[in-house]
């Protein structure tokens, strides 16, 4: 494994990302597992294998994906249901009739982004959530519902309200108590910033530093990057969630496990991965997950196609090869101290062919 040492020491030395970790298993424990570089450039703290990342975009599959799932499986939810079924925001709009499943393979019809943070920044906070979902349910589509896949916050942002609506709780608190604990995730959670002791949080110093931000002017370090999700507490459906590479695996290899039918747990059930982890059909993506580009994936060219998987804004990645049961998780802090670093895009695919490379010649 020493052109993946070499690869990934390189990358830090161009100044790819401060640092990064990097885990892979293979139908078992994690045949690699190794820490590089800073988590912090300014403390000049090194990066571990317990720090802690935000995992920005994994909110979407291993967060609100997971917890639709949950709902489905326990009968309380249904892909074909619209929002109008659901949601009073939605009745008679244009917006109505986008179902739960268009949601999560990003069909709704959406935009992909607004920056409704300029505006909820200025509100006070107990008032931003509701604000938002006004604003959410008053945005115009973009395209007809089904007709185009465009990769949407938005989406996510809602199905967030729709877990919510149908659980009873908030979806941090669901999915702890419904997916983590049951399988024994310790260090994935979100940071609930108007929570009374956000300050104490004792691991403080373990988080992986994101971005000098400009326009909140801190260092952000145990705060979500995500502007949206920032400004409404650092819950979203769309991002929020931290951890570690060691609790992504667990919980991945998990799935995994109950894909291939031999589950450590029976919290989900194997036809209700099947479902979700197929590719759909206009969309090229699995319900809630990505799914391998058919030219110039970032996950290279050695995944099969049935792979599922998603990348972070901040900079992190995980691919699941469901045929070959191989999980690659890349965590790095691209985004410390700018957002402006994009070198990412070309080394994934580079770590991801020489990572795969290694296994399949094993």
């Amino acid at each position: 494994m020493e052109q993946i040492n070499s690869l990934m020491k390189e990358a830090i030395y161009q100044n790819v990302f401060p640092g990064g970790v990097l885990l892979v298993s293979k139908g078992g424990p994690p045949i690699f597992f190794e820490s590089y570089g800073l988590a912090d450039t300014f403390s000049k703290t090194p990066m571990t294998k317990d720090t802690v990342f935000d995992l920005a975009s994994f909110t979407k599959p291993l967060a609100t994906t997971l917890a639709v799932m949950k709902l489905v499986q326990d009968s309380r939810l249904d892909l074909s249901r619209n929002l109008e079924s659901i949601l009073p925001g939605f009745n008679g709009n244009d917006k109505g009739k986008i179902t739960v499943k268009d949601l999560l393979c990003h069909m709704s019809g959406l935009p992909d982004h607004r920056p409704y943070y300029n505006e909820l920044k200025n509100l006070d906070p107990a008032d931003r959530k509701n604000r938002l979902r006004e604003l959410l349910a008053a945005e115009p589509l973009v395209n007809p519902i089904g007709g185009k896949m465009v990769y949407s916050d938005l989406g996510f942002m809602i199905l967030e309200w729709v877990v919510e609506k149908v659980s009873g709780i908030r979806l941090d608190r669901f999915v702890l108590k419904d997916v983590y604990k049951p399988i024994g995730v310790e260090n994935l959670f979100f940071v609930d910033l108007n929570s009374s002791d956000y300050d104490t949080i004792e691991h403080r110093q373990k988080f992986a530093a994101t971005e000098l931000c400009p326009w909140r002017k801190i260092l952000l370090k145990g705060a979500v990057h995500d502007d949206n999700a920032y400004v409404t507490s650092g819950i979203g459906g769309h991002a929020g969630l931290f951890g570690t590479a060691h609790d992504v695996n667990l919980l991945l290899a998990e799935l995994l496990a109950t894909f291939n039918g031999h589950p450590e747990t029976k919290l989900f059930q194997q036809d209700v991965l099947q479902v979700f982890f197929a590719r759909q059909k206009d969309a090229q993506r699995a319900l809630g997950f990505d799914m391998p580009a058919q030219a110039d994936s970032s996950c290279g060219r050695l995944f099969s196609e049935k792979t599922v998987g998603h990348l972070g804004f901040t900079g992190v990645s995980f691919w699941m090869d469901l045929n070959q049961s191989i999980i690659v998780i890349l965590l790095t802090n691209r985004v410390h101290p700018t957002r402006d670093n994009i070198k990412i895009r070309e080394f994934r695919p580079k770590i991801h062919n020489v990572v795969m490379e290694s296994i399949l010649s094993l």
